[in-house]
């Protein structure tokens, strides 16, 4: 069965950041504040939160390239080995830095070749940490390791990265725990959530999408919508996302209920923090998009015409919330509903 499209949402990626200050500490004072972002137009993105686990739209975009040089630069006048534990990890560090930068600039560039060198660099720094002297640190560069794969693996439809990014946040979990590093924890739980999402869409395997659910459950634990709004609504998002592809494969109303419920969470949360709007009206593409599953599988003509006035008030309201190919979907599958509605009224 063809899973139906729906849209992810990525949490920032606070790894990435502190890539991007520890450059600006290694810079100029004039060259740090020139890498702010040009806040000053109105157009709005409506991309953000949805391009992947490496968007970074706080830095003026040219600052990956002179990060990546500053990195590079310093690692190659570092080639002996370090001979105190500090260096060790400043130069594990630096390897963790430019493995950020160089997973940005596979993203926006959409270059397998940068991500394979941010695995690389990620894995340098896994070389020179040891999980027993180092063990927040050497979590850091396995959930680092996991994100660059987890993406590299959506990119390139790879089950056997999406597999490698699995076993890499899982590991990063052996150091993070709820108790004792509760955010960070969750962060991982939440990114785990994806992975085994995306591999149990390369498998079609409804194992693997279980596990995803429960990764993001113990995901929204810890997290409150005070602290992480974004977070807590990308889980429940994504979470809704991995319960409609789960109730499609399983043909179980049950589980498409489910998704709707975690939809309808995500809304509220995303409209009480008042997140970015049109991270709201993607959740509702998602949710009619569940709902036209739904209607489908019940052969619920009711449902089907309210989907399709659903789909209609997006189209007309919110056109300048959507991007081309979310406009399009929606489209698709009012036209769907609409026929179906008046066949199955025949």
């Amino acid at each position: 069965m063809k899973l139906s499209t729906n849209t992810l949402f990525y949490p920032d990626n606070r790894a990435l950041e502190k890539a991007v200050e520890h450059y600006k500490a290694l810079v100029s004072v004039d060259i740090a504040e020139g890498t702010g972002a040009d806040n000053r137009g109105a157009v709005t993105d409506n991309f953000i939160y949805t391009r992947g686990n490496f968007e970074q739209h706080r830095y003026s975009a040219n600052i990956f390239e002179s990060a990546r040089e500053t990195f590079e630069a310093l690692l190659t006048d570092e080639l002996h080995e370090p001979d105190s534990e500090q260096a060790r990890l400043e130069k594990a560090k630096t390897h963790n830095s430019l493995g950020n930068i160089l997973a940005a600039l596979g993203q926006s560039l959409r270059a397998a070749d940068l991500y394979k060198l941010s695995i690389e660099s990620f894995n340098a720094a896994l070389e020179i940490l040891s999980q027993e002297a180092s063990p927040l640190e050497w979590a850091a560069s396995k959930a680092n390791l996991g994100s660059a794969l987890q993406a590299l693996g959506r990119q390139e439809s790879d089950a056997k990265l999406m597999s490698k990014s699995v076993d890499a946040y899982t590991e990063a979990l052996l150091e993070y725990s709820r108790k004792e590093t509760p955010e960070e924890w969750s962060v991982v739980m939440l990114q785990l959530g994806g992975a085994f999402h995306s591999y149990g869409s390369l498998l079609k395997g409804n194992r693997t999408f279980e596990k995803s659910v429960v990764a993001y459950k113990n995901a929204l634990a810890e997290l409150d919508a005070d602290n992480h709004a974004l977070e807590l609504t990308a889980a429940h998002n994504n979470r809704g996302a991995v319960l409609l592809h789960l109730g499609e494969t399983e043909e179980n109303p049950e589980r498409l209920k489910e998704a709707l419920r975690a939809y309808e969470t995500a809304l509220t949360v995303s409209m009480e923090q008042q997140l970015p709007f049109h991270l709201a009206v993607l959740i509702r593409v998602n949710k009619a998009t569940a709902q036209s599953s739904l209607a489908a599988l019940t052969k619920d003509t009711v449902l089907a015409d309210e989907v399709a006035d659903e789909f209609e008030l997006i189209i007309e309201c919110f056109p300048h919330a959507l991007q081309p190919l979310c406009s399009k979907h929606c489209e698709e599958w009012m036209g769907k509903m609409r026929k179906f509605a008046a066949v199955a009224s025949t």
